[in-house]
């Protein structure tokens, strides 16, 4: 079995419960979403000096947690890397319209983070069982995976 099916599988163990699959597809996007926010928020003057632009505002951390963890979704599954590409895509333009939207993105970027974990326990209360990033941490970058996988399915896309 290729390591992205076992990482899929066991992820999918602790979400077998409907209602923690709902708030899973709502929460999880908002946590990468706010995450990649966080971290666009922290300078990176020093970062645009190393690389020499700032690419209209793309120039930041969050831009390159996108990067790395594409990166990540390359080496799991060429597939769904090629799906993550358009969700970093997505998730980058939504961060560069909020940072240029609101003069407190890092404030907004939290909020919504502290929202989506407070979802994410409580739907796991319902399921009965811990989060899988408990026993190992890249499972945090697997729940987005997850949900693409689903969407792949359904598309009849292999991944």
């Amino acid at each position: 079995m290729r390591k992205i099916d076992e990482l899929l599988l066991e992820y999918g163990v602790s979400h077998q419960n409907s209602t923690n699959k709902m708030v899973h597809w709502i929460c999880v996007p908002a946590i990468m979403f706010s995450l990649i926010g966080m971290l666009w928020s922290i300078p990176a003057e020093g970062l645009v000096r190393i690389i020499g632009s700032d690419f209209g505002g793309y120039t930041n951390f969050g831009t390159l947690f996108l990067l790395l963890a594409t990166l990540y979704y390359l080496r799991l599954s060429p597939g769904l890397f090629v799906g993550m590409i358009l969700i970093a895509f997505l998730m980058a333009t939504g961060n560069h319209a909020l940072y240029q939207w609101t003069d407190s993105m890092f404030l907004s970027s939290v909020l919504i983070f502290a929202a989506a974990w407070v979802g994410q326990f409580i739907g796991h209360k319902i399921e009965g069982k811990k989060p899988s990033f408990l026993k190992d941490v890249q499972f945090l970058l697997i729940g987005p995976a997850w949900l693409l996988h689903f969407i792949y399915k359904k598309l009849g896309i292999p991944y």
